[in-house]
């Protein structure tokens, strides 16, 4: 079993919720984005999800678009996000780590796939969420992510139908992210009671935990998406607060509430 596994099954005994950060790694530079990241977890974060900066990152809003261009112009890449796993993981080998990104900086990358995903499984990353490699790609990245120990996480949305939908979680694990808008990170606000029927549709097909993203920015609407699935993620409000320059103690305090909304649930 992976961490991420570890993680559900031990909250699964208190009928627990997941709480899930999504931060940029190397914003607004790599000791910052360290000393938040290694704060997360006494903050209450089940779940670390690390973006791995790009220039086109489709699926973001202005909020993390403007993440990834700090990180990048501080010197990030795929590589310093991986040195910041291995410089987390000196002190905590225990929460999972989750990589977000594109594959265009996976692929580009000297060494490619393969050099990847053996640094990446060595640093101690437990998952990767890259958006744009539908499941009709499978063998480029997630088969060989999946043969390195890594778990694949696919994100389904409101407009994954019942016949898309076994194509979508066939090969996923770990969880399924459930986009719960219809756009980009950022977004309008997650609806709980739309987000319900469409969390027990994932499972029933799935048969994976179901955490949902997008939309949600506050204690109370942690508190309740988090009520109808498996945990939530929480990004681009965290990420305003690290773009705002705010003190990481403030950060992390915000964090702790977001966290205490979801686990509350």
């Amino acid at each position: 079993m992976s961490r991420i596994d570890d993680t559900f099954a031990r909250l699964a005994k208190t009928d627990g919720k997941a709480f899930v950060a999504y931060m940029m790694g190397c914003d607004p530079d790599f000791d910052t984005s360290l000393q938040i990241m290694r704060g997360l977890p006494g903050a209450g974060v089940d779940i670390i999800e690390l973006g791995m900066p790009f220039t086109d990152p489709m699926a973001d809003g202005a909020t993390i678009q403007a993440a990834g261009q700090r990180a990048l112009a501080a010197g990030g890449s795929v590589t310093r996000v991986l040195d910041m796993v291995r410089a987390f993981r000196a002190d905590d080998d225990a929460t999972p780590i989750v990589l977000m990104g594109y594959y265009n900086p996976i692929y580009a990358r000297a060494g490619g796939v393969d050099r990847f995903l053996s640094e990446a499984a060595a640093a101690g990353v437990d998952g990767l969420i890259v958006v744009d490699l539908p499941p009709e790609e499978d063998a480029e990245l997630c088969l060989p992510a999946r043969e390195a120990g890594l778990n694949f996480i696919r994100l389904a949305t409101p407009t994954t139908d019942d016949r898309r939908l076994p194509a979508v979680v066939q090969n996923t694990s770990g969880f399924v992210y459930y986009v719960s808008v219809t756009g980009i990170t950022g977004g309008p606000a997650a609806n709980a009671a739309e987000v319900a029927p469409e969390v027990a549709r994932i499972r029933a097909s799935a048969k994976l935990p179901v955490v949902v993203g997008f939309g949600i920015s506050t204690p109370e609407a942690a508190q309740a998406v988090a009520g109808v699935a498996d945990g939530c993620v929480v990004g681009s409000a965290i990420v305003k607060l690290i773009g705002e320059g705010r003190p990481v103690p403030e950060i992390l305090a915000f964090v702790a509430d977001l966290a205490r909304g979801a686990h509350s649930a």
